[in-house]
Protein backbone atom coordinates (compact mmCIF):
# COMPACT_ATOMS: atom_id res chain seq x y z
CA UNK A 1 0.00 0.00 0.00
CA UNK A 2 1.26 3.06 -0.72
CA UNK A 3 0.51 6.20 1.71
CA UNK A 4 2.63 8.47 -0.02
CA UNK A 5 0.95 11.89 -0.10
CA UNK A 6 1.28 14.37 -3.43
CA UNK A 7 3.98 16.83 -3.38
CA UNK A 8 5.35 15.16 0.14
CA UNK A 9 9.07 15.54 0.37
CA UNK A 10 9.44 13.96 4.06
CA UNK A 11 7.53 11.10 5.49
CA UNK A 12 7.88 9.29 8.33
CA UNK A 13 6.05 6.07 9.49
CA UNK A 14 5.17 4.22 12.31
CA UNK A 15 7.99 5.87 14.45
CA UNK A 16 8.85 4.10 17.51
CA UNK A 17 11.26 4.71 20.35
CA UNK A 18 11.90 3.90 23.72
CA UNK A 19 13.76 4.64 26.76
CA UNK A 20 13.91 1.78 29.55
CA UNK A 21 9.90 1.66 30.31
CA UNK A 22 9.10 5.04 28.36
CA UNK A 23 7.77 5.28 24.71
CA UNK A 24 8.41 8.53 23.87
CA UNK A 25 7.80 8.34 20.48
CA UNK A 26 4.79 5.68 19.85
CA UNK A 27 3.82 4.97 16.17
CA UNK A 28 4.12 8.42 15.15
CA UNK A 29 3.18 9.00 11.16
CA UNK A 30 3.48 12.68 9.79
CA UNK A 31 4.43 14.09 6.34
CA UNK A 32 5.74 17.27 5.32
CA UNK A 33 4.95 19.02 1.48
CA UNK A 34 7.63 20.70 -0.36
CA UNK A 35 7.29 24.19 0.56
CA UNK A 36 5.16 23.72 3.53
CA UNK A 37 5.94 25.45 7.26
CA UNK A 38 4.52 22.40 9.43
CA UNK A 39 4.13 22.98 12.83
CA UNK A 40 5.03 20.11 15.38
CA UNK A 41 3.04 21.45 18.65
CA UNK A 42 2.81 19.09 22.38
CA UNK A 43 2.93 20.03 25.58
CA UNK A 44 6.01 18.93 27.17
CA UNK A 45 7.15 15.27 27.25
CA UNK A 46 4.93 14.48 24.41
CA UNK A 47 7.71 13.26 22.19
CA UNK A 48 8.67 16.23 20.06
CA UNK A 49 12.00 16.54 20.94
CA UNK A 50 12.56 12.76 20.43
CA UNK A 51 11.14 12.83 17.00
CA UNK A 52 13.12 15.99 15.83
CA UNK A 53 16.38 14.95 17.62
CA UNK A 54 15.87 11.39 14.88
CA UNK A 55 15.40 13.36 11.82
CA UNK A 56 18.21 15.36 12.48
CA UNK A 57 20.25 11.77 13.12
CA UNK A 58 21.04 12.36 16.55
CA UNK A 59 19.22 9.39 17.92
CA UNK A 60 18.12 6.52 16.00
CA UNK A 61 14.31 5.21 16.18
CA UNK A 62 13.75 1.52 17.26
CA UNK A 63 11.40 0.78 14.34
CA UNK A 64 9.89 2.71 11.79
CA UNK A 65 10.68 4.18 8.81
CA UNK A 66 11.18 7.47 6.99
CA UNK A 67 11.53 8.75 3.15
CA UNK A 68 13.30 11.84 2.07
CA UNK A 69 12.68 13.22 -1.14
CA UNK A 70 11.13 9.85 -2.36
CA UNK A 71 14.23 7.98 -0.90
CA UNK A 72 14.69 5.90 2.00
CA UNK A 73 15.92 8.21 5.10
CA UNK A 74 18.22 6.74 7.99
CA UNK A 75 20.72 9.24 8.88
CA UNK A 76 23.06 7.81 11.35
CA UNK A 77 24.59 11.46 12.79
CA UNK A 78 23.76 15.26 11.86
CA UNK A 79 26.52 15.30 9.23
CA UNK A 80 24.42 12.59 7.41
CA UNK A 81 21.18 14.75 7.66
CA UNK A 82 22.63 17.70 6.39
CA UNK A 83 24.15 15.96 3.67
CA UNK A 84 20.87 14.23 2.60
CA UNK A 85 19.52 18.32 3.10
CA UNK A 86 17.89 18.23 6.25
CA UNK A 87 19.04 21.44 8.90
CA UNK A 88 18.01 22.29 12.41
CA UNK A 89 17.85 25.64 14.05
CA UNK A 90 18.03 24.48 17.84
CA UNK A 91 16.33 26.63 20.90
CA UNK A 92 19.93 26.71 22.59
CA UNK A 93 22.28 28.52 20.50
CA UNK A 94 25.35 26.84 19.63
CA UNK A 95 27.74 29.35 19.15
CA UNK A 96 31.37 30.44 20.36
CA UNK A 97 31.36 33.91 21.87
CA UNK A 98 35.07 34.71 21.52
CA UNK A 99 34.72 33.91 18.07
CA UNK A 100 32.85 36.33 15.13
CA UNK A 101 29.81 35.35 13.73
CA UNK A 102 31.77 34.35 10.19
CA UNK A 103 33.59 32.36 12.55
CA UNK A 104 30.63 30.31 13.89
CA UNK A 105 29.76 30.23 10.38
CA UNK A 106 32.83 28.20 9.15
CA UNK A 107 33.26 25.81 11.98
CA UNK A 108 30.30 25.01 11.55
CA UNK A 109 30.07 23.77 8.16
CA UNK A 110 30.74 20.33 6.88
CA UNK A 111 32.49 21.45 3.50
CA UNK A 112 35.67 23.57 3.26
CA UNK A 113 35.09 26.60 0.83
CA UNK A 114 37.01 29.35 0.71
CA UNK A 115 37.47 32.27 2.77
CA UNK A 116 36.50 34.89 0.06
CA UNK A 117 34.05 32.84 -1.58
CA UNK A 118 32.22 32.06 1.37
CA UNK A 119 31.95 35.64 2.29
CA UNK A 120 30.43 36.13 -0.49
CA UNK A 121 27.99 33.81 -0.34
CA UNK A 122 27.17 34.33 3.43
CA UNK A 123 26.92 38.49 2.45
CA UNK A 124 24.64 37.58 -0.52
CA UNK A 125 22.55 34.68 1.56
CA UNK A 126 21.92 37.62 4.64
CA UNK A 127 20.78 39.90 2.51
CA UNK A 128 18.49 38.11 0.38
CA UNK A 129 16.86 36.42 3.59
CA UNK A 130 17.02 39.79 5.77
CA UNK A 131 19.43 37.86 7.95
CA UNK A 132 21.82 41.00 8.18
CA UNK A 133 24.26 40.69 10.65
CA UNK A 134 28.03 41.76 11.29
CA UNK A 135 30.09 39.24 10.57
CA UNK A 136 33.12 40.78 12.03
CA UNK A 137 31.48 41.18 15.70
CA UNK A 138 32.29 38.99 18.36
CA UNK A 139 28.85 36.58 19.14
CA UNK A 140 29.03 38.21 22.41
CA UNK A 141 28.55 41.16 21.26
CA UNK A 142 25.52 40.33 19.13
CA UNK A 143 21.83 40.28 20.34
CA UNK A 144 19.89 37.29 20.75
CA UNK A 145 18.44 38.05 17.64
CA UNK A 146 21.61 38.40 15.39
CA UNK A 147 22.59 35.29 17.23
CA UNK A 148 19.61 33.31 15.51
CA UNK A 149 20.48 34.73 12.39
CA UNK A 150 24.34 33.61 12.21
CA UNK A 151 22.50 29.96 13.22
CA UNK A 152 20.00 30.32 10.64
CA UNK A 153 23.01 31.81 7.90
CA UNK A 154 24.95 28.86 9.06
CA UNK A 155 22.20 26.40 8.26
CA UNK A 156 21.14 27.61 5.48
CA UNK A 157 24.31 28.09 3.57
CA UNK A 158 24.07 24.52 3.19
CA UNK A 159 21.08 24.53 1.25
CA UNK A 160 18.59 22.29 3.09
CA UNK A 161 15.44 21.47 1.76
CA UNK A 162 14.22 20.80 5.15
CA UNK A 163 14.83 23.19 8.24
CA UNK A 164 13.44 22.04 11.45
CA UNK A 165 13.04 25.18 14.41
CA UNK A 166 12.96 24.47 17.74
CA UNK A 167 11.76 27.38 19.54
CA UNK A 168 13.31 30.01 17.19
CA UNK A 169 10.92 33.14 18.96
CA UNK A 170 11.60 32.27 22.27
CA UNK A 171 14.11 35.38 23.40
CA UNK A 172 12.84 37.67 20.53
CA UNK A 173 11.20 40.97 20.45
CA UNK A 174 8.25 41.23 18.50
CA UNK A 175 9.83 43.10 15.76
CA UNK A 176 12.37 40.49 15.15
CA UNK A 177 9.78 37.81 15.26
CA UNK A 178 8.00 39.82 12.58
CA UNK A 179 11.39 39.82 10.29
CA UNK A 180 12.16 36.03 11.30
CA UNK A 181 8.58 34.92 9.91
CA UNK A 182 9.49 37.23 6.43
CA UNK A 183 12.39 34.57 6.41
CA UNK A 184 10.59 31.73 6.85
CA UNK A 185 7.87 32.57 4.24
CA UNK A 186 10.20 33.46 1.90
CA UNK A 187 12.10 30.25 2.24
CA UNK A 188 8.74 28.38 2.13
CA UNK A 189 7.90 30.50 -0.75
CA UNK A 190 11.49 29.29 -3.15
CA UNK A 191 10.94 25.70 -2.04
CA UNK A 192 12.35 25.19 1.49
CA UNK A 193 10.14 22.57 3.94
CA UNK A 194 9.96 23.86 7.78
CA UNK A 195 9.10 21.60 10.64
CA UNK A 196 8.16 24.41 13.30
CA UNK A 197 8.26 23.26 17.12
CA UNK A 198 6.55 26.33 19.68
CA UNK A 199 4.94 26.77 22.31
CA UNK A 200 3.58 30.43 21.31
CA UNK A 201 0.16 29.40 19.17
CA UNK A 202 -0.78 32.93 18.50
CA UNK A 203 2.26 32.73 16.47
CA UNK A 204 1.34 29.15 15.05
CA UNK A 205 -1.75 30.56 13.22
CA UNK A 206 0.20 33.62 11.65
CA UNK A 207 3.21 31.35 10.46
CA UNK A 208 2.48 27.95 9.79
CA UNK A 209 -0.09 25.92 7.28
CA UNK A 210 -0.46 22.76 9.12
CA UNK A 211 0.17 21.33 12.39
CA UNK A 212 0.25 17.87 13.76
CA UNK A 213 -0.52 17.75 17.65
CA UNK A 214 1.52 15.27 19.76
CA UNK A 215 0.05 13.85 23.00
CA UNK A 216 1.50 11.74 25.52
CA UNK A 217 4.35 10.21 22.59
CA UNK A 218 1.87 10.02 19.82
CA UNK A 219 -0.30 11.72 17.27
CA UNK A 220 -3.37 13.10 17.93
CA UNK A 221 -3.98 14.56 14.40
CA UNK A 222 -3.33 17.05 12.03
CA UNK A 223 -4.58 20.16 11.74
CA UNK A 224 -5.39 23.41 9.89
CA UNK A 225 -4.53 26.18 12.83
CA UNK A 226 -5.98 28.97 10.36
CA UNK A 227 -9.13 27.85 10.96
CA UNK A 228 -8.69 27.13 14.63
CA UNK A 229 -8.06 29.66 17.70
CA UNK A 230 -4.53 29.39 19.74
CA UNK A 231 -6.30 28.15 22.65
CA UNK A 232 -8.38 25.29 20.78
CA UNK A 233 -5.04 24.04 19.32
CA UNK A 234 -3.79 24.43 23.09
CA UNK A 235 -6.53 22.51 24.63
CA UNK A 236 -6.12 20.00 21.80
CA UNK A 237 -2.45 19.67 22.65
CA UNK A 238 -2.90 18.98 26.82
CA UNK A 239 -6.43 17.19 26.13
CA UNK A 240 -8.38 19.15 28.75
CA UNK A 241 -9.46 23.26 28.86
CA UNK A 242 -7.31 25.93 29.09
CA UNK A 243 -7.75 29.01 31.39
CA UNK A 244 -6.61 32.22 32.03
CA UNK A 245 -5.10 33.13 35.38
CA UNK A 246 -5.68 37.22 36.38
CA UNK A 247 -3.14 39.66 37.89
CA UNK A 248 -3.54 39.64 41.69
CA UNK A 249 -6.75 41.02 42.73
CA UNK A 250 -5.13 43.93 45.46
CA UNK A 251 -1.78 45.34 46.01
CA UNK A 252 -1.05 46.48 49.50
CA UNK A 253 1.02 50.29 48.53
CA UNK A 254 1.86 51.10 52.56
CA UNK A 255 4.17 47.78 53.11
CA UNK A 256 7.07 48.22 50.96
CA UNK A 257 9.11 44.56 50.56
CA UNK A 258 12.07 45.38 48.68
CA UNK A 259 13.48 48.46 47.01
CA UNK A 260 16.76 48.59 44.87
CA UNK A 261 18.75 51.54 43.98
CA UNK A 262 22.13 50.64 40.90
CA UNK A 263 23.88 53.75 40.17
CA UNK A 264 26.01 51.67 38.06
CA UNK A 265 27.35 47.95 38.48
CA UNK A 266 29.96 46.72 35.74
CA UNK A 267 29.78 43.29 34.41
CA UNK A 268 32.29 40.66 35.87
CA UNK A 269 32.50 39.35 31.47
CA UNK A 270 33.41 41.76 28.40
CA UNK A 271 30.30 40.11 26.63
CA UNK A 272 28.65 41.12 30.17
CA UNK A 273 26.34 44.56 30.29
CA UNK A 274 26.71 47.11 32.73
CA UNK A 275 23.85 47.61 35.05
CA UNK A 276 22.72 51.87 34.99
CA UNK A 277 20.21 53.91 37.14
CA UNK A 278 18.12 51.48 38.18
CA UNK A 279 15.67 52.65 40.66
CA UNK A 280 12.34 49.61 41.53
CA UNK A 281 10.42 48.52 44.50
CA UNK A 282 7.95 46.14 45.23
CA UNK A 283 5.58 45.86 47.26
CA UNK A 284 3.15 43.28 49.40
CA UNK A 285 1.24 41.45 46.85
CA UNK A 286 2.46 43.08 43.50
CA UNK A 287 4.17 41.31 40.79
CA UNK A 288 6.84 43.55 39.60
CA UNK A 289 7.21 42.31 35.60
CA UNK A 290 10.86 43.36 34.09
CA UNK A 291 10.65 42.69 30.35
CA UNK A 292 13.21 43.30 27.79
CA UNK A 293 15.04 41.10 25.09
CA UNK A 294 17.71 38.79 25.67
CA UNK A 295 21.34 39.50 26.97
CA UNK A 296 20.17 43.80 27.81
CA UNK A 297 21.38 43.14 32.08
CA UNK A 298 18.29 40.16 33.17
CA UNK A 299 21.06 37.97 34.50
CA UNK A 300 23.19 41.19 35.86
CA UNK A 301 20.36 42.04 37.88
CA UNK A 302 19.31 38.48 39.10
CA UNK A 303 23.23 38.22 40.25
CA UNK A 304 22.59 41.39 41.94
CA UNK A 305 18.96 40.77 43.45
CA UNK A 306 20.35 36.94 44.43
CA UNK A 307 23.00 37.99 46.47
CA UNK A 308 25.20 35.84 44.14
CA UNK A 309 26.79 39.33 43.19
CA UNK A 310 28.04 42.22 45.63
CA UNK A 311 28.87 45.67 44.19
CA UNK A 312 29.75 48.90 46.44
CA UNK A 313 27.18 51.30 43.91
CA UNK A 314 23.99 48.76 45.28
CA UNK A 315 21.23 49.21 47.90
CA UNK A 316 19.14 46.72 48.71
CA UNK A 317 16.52 47.21 51.42
CA UNK A 318 14.29 43.88 52.56
CA UNK A 319 11.53 45.04 54.53
CA UNK A 320 14.15 48.52 55.55
CA UNK A 321 16.91 45.87 56.97
CA UNK A 322 19.88 46.46 54.31
CA UNK A 323 20.16 43.20 52.66
CA UNK A 324 23.18 44.08 50.09
CA UNK A 325 25.71 42.29 51.76
CA UNK A 326 24.30 38.91 52.33
CA UNK A 327 25.05 35.78 50.57
CA UNK A 328 21.94 34.16 48.67
CA UNK A 329 21.72 31.57 51.54
CA UNK A 330 21.40 34.26 54.34
CA UNK A 331 18.89 35.82 51.72
CA UNK A 332 16.63 32.90 51.55
CA UNK A 333 16.67 32.25 55.75
CA UNK A 334 15.15 35.55 55.83
CA UNK A 335 12.29 35.18 53.22
CA UNK A 336 13.61 35.03 49.90
CA UNK A 337 13.12 32.98 46.84
CA UNK A 338 14.74 32.73 43.85
CA UNK A 339 14.41 30.58 40.37
CA UNK A 340 17.10 32.19 38.15
CA UNK A 341 17.26 31.19 33.85
CA UNK A 342 19.29 28.55 34.32
CA UNK A 343 17.95 25.72 35.58
CA UNK A 344 20.67 22.79 34.91
CA UNK A 345 23.60 23.61 36.61
CA UNK A 346 22.32 26.64 38.72
CA UNK A 347 18.79 26.43 39.57
CA UNK A 348 19.26 22.49 40.44
CA UNK A 349 22.78 19.97 40.61
CA UNK A 350 21.82 17.46 37.80
CA UNK A 351 23.40 14.27 38.95
CA UNK A 352 21.40 14.88 42.29
CA UNK A 353 18.12 13.16 42.66
CA UNK A 354 14.90 15.91 43.54
CA UNK A 355 14.65 14.42 46.89
CA UNK A 356 18.09 16.05 47.13
CA UNK A 357 17.34 18.90 45.23
CA UNK A 358 14.43 20.04 47.48
CA UNK A 359 16.65 19.27 50.51
CA UNK A 360 19.80 21.92 49.58
CA UNK A 361 17.43 25.14 48.95
CA UNK A 362 16.01 24.54 52.94
CA UNK A 363 16.76 27.73 54.06
CA UNK A 364 14.92 27.05 57.48
CA UNK A 365 15.91 23.67 57.88
CA UNK A 366 12.56 21.97 58.00
CA UNK A 367 13.27 18.54 57.09
CA UNK A 368 16.74 18.59 59.43
CA UNK A 369 15.86 17.30 62.70
CA UNK A 370 17.75 17.44 66.30
CA UNK A 371 21.86 16.38 66.02
CA UNK A 372 21.03 17.44 61.98
CA UNK A 373 19.49 14.39 61.20
CA UNK A 374 17.02 14.39 57.66
CA UNK A 375 13.23 13.37 58.34
CA UNK A 376 13.32 11.90 54.41
CA UNK A 377 9.54 11.19 55.50
CA UNK A 378 8.52 14.80 55.13
CA UNK A 379 11.41 15.83 52.36
CA UNK A 380 9.63 13.22 50.41
CA UNK A 381 6.31 13.94 51.32
CA UNK A 382 7.39 17.56 50.17
CA UNK A 383 8.98 16.86 46.68
CA UNK A 384 5.81 14.14 45.80
CA UNK A 385 3.51 17.45 46.41
CA UNK A 386 5.25 19.72 44.19
CA UNK A 387 5.30 16.89 41.32
CA UNK A 388 1.59 16.45 41.83
CA UNK A 389 0.97 19.73 41.93
CA UNK A 390 2.90 21.23 39.36
CA UNK A 391 2.20 18.36 37.23
CA UNK A 392 6.40 16.99 36.97
CA UNK A 393 6.49 14.33 34.67
CA UNK A 394 9.39 12.01 36.39
CA UNK A 395 9.59 8.16 37.38
CA UNK A 396 9.96 9.93 41.13
CA UNK A 397 11.63 11.04 43.70
CA UNK A 398 14.75 9.36 43.48
CA UNK A 399 14.95 10.18 39.98
CA UNK A 400 18.05 12.53 38.96
CA UNK A 401 17.24 16.71 37.69
CA UNK A 402 19.44 15.82 34.34
CA UNK A 403 16.98 12.87 33.85
CA UNK A 404 13.46 15.60 32.94
CA UNK A 405 13.31 17.34 30.24
CA UNK A 406 13.77 21.26 30.22
CA UNK A 407 10.03 21.87 30.97
CA UNK A 408 9.60 19.36 33.30
CA UNK A 409 12.86 20.43 35.26
CA UNK A 410 11.35 24.12 34.88
CA UNK A 411 8.07 23.22 36.88
CA UNK A 412 10.07 21.73 39.79
CA UNK A 413 12.27 24.34 40.16
CA UNK A 414 9.30 27.12 39.98
CA UNK A 415 7.39 24.97 42.08
CA UNK A 416 10.07 24.31 44.94
CA UNK A 417 10.49 27.59 44.98
CA UNK A 418 7.07 29.15 45.44
CA UNK A 419 6.75 25.89 48.12
CA UNK A 420 8.77 27.60 50.69
CA UNK A 421 6.30 30.13 50.98
CA UNK A 422 8.62 32.66 50.87
CA UNK A 423 8.00 37.02 51.17
CA UNK A 424 9.69 37.51 48.43
CA UNK A 425 10.00 35.34 45.23
CA UNK A 426 12.48 36.61 42.59
CA UNK A 427 12.28 34.44 39.17
CA UNK A 428 13.36 34.56 35.78
CA UNK A 429 11.94 32.99 32.76
CA UNK A 430 8.99 30.83 34.85
CA UNK A 431 7.87 29.58 31.83
CA UNK A 432 10.65 28.90 29.32
CA UNK A 433 10.13 26.11 27.63
CA UNK A 434 6.59 25.18 29.14
CA UNK A 435 3.88 23.93 27.53
CA UNK A 436 0.29 26.19 27.54
CA UNK A 437 -1.02 24.17 30.29
CA UNK A 438 2.05 24.22 32.35
CA UNK A 439 2.81 28.05 31.69
CA UNK A 440 -1.01 28.32 32.98
CA UNK A 441 -0.50 26.54 36.09
CA UNK A 442 2.95 28.04 37.21
CA UNK A 443 1.25 31.75 36.61
CA UNK A 444 -1.30 30.83 38.30
CA UNK A 445 1.02 29.45 41.09
CA UNK A 446 2.83 33.24 40.78
CA UNK A 447 -0.53 34.88 41.45
CA UNK A 448 -1.72 32.81 44.19
CA UNK A 449 1.12 33.57 46.19
CA UNK A 450 1.05 37.24 45.67
CA UNK A 451 -2.58 36.96 46.89
CA UNK A 452 -1.23 35.65 50.29
CA UNK A 453 0.94 38.52 50.53
CA UNK A 454 4.41 37.43 49.00
CA UNK A 455 6.11 40.28 46.32
CA UNK A 456 7.00 39.57 43.15
CA UNK A 457 9.74 40.11 41.04
CA UNK A 458 9.09 38.32 37.46
CA UNK A 459 11.78 38.69 34.90
CA UNK A 460 10.76 37.25 31.42
CA UNK A 461 11.12 37.62 27.71
CA UNK A 462 7.34 36.53 27.01
CA UNK A 463 5.38 40.20 26.61
CA UNK A 464 1.84 38.17 26.73
CA UNK A 465 3.42 36.59 30.59
CA UNK A 466 4.38 40.32 31.62
CA UNK A 467 1.29 41.92 30.72
CA UNK A 468 -0.94 39.23 32.18
CA UNK A 469 -0.28 38.45 35.33
CA UNK A 470 2.06 41.59 35.91
CA UNK A 471 0.89 44.84 37.95
CA UNK A 472 3.52 46.97 37.20
CA UNK A 473 6.18 46.17 33.84
CA UNK A 474 9.19 48.10 33.30
CA UNK A 475 11.73 46.88 31.11
CA UNK A 476 15.14 46.37 30.65
CA UNK A 477 17.37 48.08 27.69
CA UNK A 478 21.13 47.98 27.54
CA UNK A 479 21.24 47.52 31.27
CA UNK A 480 19.23 50.66 32.45
CA UNK A 481 15.32 49.80 33.19
CA UNK A 482 12.67 52.18 32.12
CA UNK A 483 10.07 53.13 34.76
CA UNK A 484 7.51 50.84 36.89
CA UNK A 485 4.23 51.91 35.33
CA UNK A 486 1.13 50.29 35.80
CA UNK A 487 0.52 47.28 33.56
CA UNK A 488 -3.25 48.85 32.10
CA UNK A 489 -1.63 52.45 31.70
CA UNK A 490 0.81 51.11 29.39
CA UNK A 491 0.02 50.81 25.68
CA UNK A 492 1.10 48.04 23.48
CA UNK A 493 2.81 50.15 20.58
CA UNK A 494 5.08 52.09 23.64
CA UNK A 495 5.94 48.66 24.40
CA UNK A 496 8.70 48.54 21.04
CA UNK A 497 9.67 51.71 21.68
CA UNK A 498 10.84 51.28 25.45
CA UNK A 499 11.85 48.30 24.57
CA UNK A 500 14.43 49.60 21.49
CA UNK A 501 15.15 52.59 24.25
CA UNK A 502 13.82 55.27 22.17
CA UNK A 503 11.44 56.21 25.14
CA UNK A 504 11.46 56.31 29.24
Amino acid sequence: MNNKIENTLFQCRAINKEFGNVRANNDISINVRTSQIHALLGENGAGKSTLVKIIYGLLQPDTGSMTFSDKEYSPKSPKDARALGVGMVFQHFSLFEPLTAFENIVVGLDKELGEKELHASVITLSESYGLEVNLSSFIGDLSAGERQRVEIIRALIQKPKLLIMDEPTSVLTPFECESLFKTLKKLASEGTSILYISHKLKEIADLCDTASVLRKGAIVGEYDPKKMTPRELGEIMVGQSLFEPKRPVATNKSNKVLSVKINEVKPDTQFGVTLKNIDLAVYQSEILGIGGVAGNGQEELMQILTGEKKDRNVSIKYMDNDIEMLNPRERREIGLAFAPEERLGHAAVGNLNLLDNSLITDPKKRFQKKMGFIDFGELNAYTNEIIEKFNVKTTGVSALASSLSGGNLQKFVVGREIGQKPSLFIVNQPTWGVDALSAANIRQAIVDIANTGAAIILISQDLDEILEISNKVAFLTNGNLSIPTNTMDIKTDEIGAIMGGISD
